[in-house]
Order: C-alpha cells, then structure tokens, then sequence
C-alpha cells in the first residue's frame, strides 16, 4: 500500500523540491529524495534501520519511549518499503551502513541523523544536537566506527523486528 502511495508521489516533483535538490546537493549529508510533500502530507519523519542489527533495535525502542508526540515513523532498510525510499534517495540496495533519517524530503545519515533524531525526544536529549558544532569528520568517524563493530559488540537477530500491534501504525 505504502510502495505504490510513494511512487505515485515520486512522480510529482515541485518547484520546492527542485530548489531543496540545488541549494543542498552539495551537502554529502543531505541526499533529497521525491518524497517532500509525502513527508508533508505525514507531518512526520522516518528513521530507517537495520532491522537485524540488535544495536539499531535498541535505539528504535529507546526513541519510541522518548517520542512522546509521535513525531517518528520507522521502517527497516530490508523492507520492500525502506528499499523503495532507498532507491528514491540513490542509495544502493542492500545499503546498511548508517541509520537515515527523511525529514521534509531531505535524507541525513550517520551522525546528522542521530543528532536530528535527538532534538526530538523527550528529557534532555535535545541538548545532544549541540554537538552539531563538532566537526564532522569526527562525528561520523566515531559512528563509522560503532557501525563497523555493531554486530560484533552488539549481535544481530535472524530475522526483522515486528512491531507490536499499538506500534503497528508509526512501522512502514
């Protein structure tokens, strides 16, 4: 339901769109997919994991028990649904290096999206998205690293998280 939903948006690029691709495709943070007035329409972001990896299970339930407005929705990178917003975003298939975050059509990835991603939630965890100012290439070494370890320090499941039923409605 969602794969054609997204598609039928895909096919419908805005000025606004356009303008976003030329102002931030210098970015390499910043990938913009056709899906800008699909997250729009939703008012809400999506994170995208590795739905195998027991680190990025973790960080899923411990975003949903800080996101008090509901402001995330949650798909897997091995979804039919996260690969399509993957292709959307010219991200290869079987991509699972960093955890992204679509937020207003805009993709972030490694250490941009876990500081988004902060800002957000409940508690003092807003206050992370200060480090921000942290140069980049520092951030997203440390990420890279615990990203290469993650199955090793953290293990990984055989198969997909499924969500509960009241957790149904915010997983692609």
């Amino acid at each position: 339901m969602h794969h054609d939903y997204v598609w039928f948006l895909a096919s419908d690029l805005s000025a606004c769109q356009r303008s976003l691709e030329r102002s931030i495709s210098w970015f390499h943070a910043y990938k913009p997919v056709d899906l800008i007035k699909w997250q729009l329409m939703n008012a809400q972001a999506t994170i995208l994991f590795d739905g195998v990896c027991n680190l990025c299970n973790s960080s899923v339930n411990f975003v949903i028990d800080r996101d008090r407005k509901a402001y995330f929705r949650f798909g897997t990178l091995q979804s039919e649904e996260g690969m399509t917003l993957l292709r959307q975003a010219a991200y290869p298939d079987g991509y699972l290096d960093s955890i992204l975050l679509i937020e207003h059509g805009v993709v972030y990835r490694e250490s941009e999206a876990a500081l988004r991603i902060a800002r957000h939630l409940s508690g003092v965890w807003p206050l992370l998205y200060g480090f921000r100012f942290v140069p980049r290439w520092i951030r997203d070494g440390i990420y890279a690293w615990i990203a290469r370890n993650r199955y090793k320090w953290f293990g990984r499941r055989d198969e997909c998280r499924i969500p509960t039923p009241e957790l149904k409605a915010r997983f692609l």
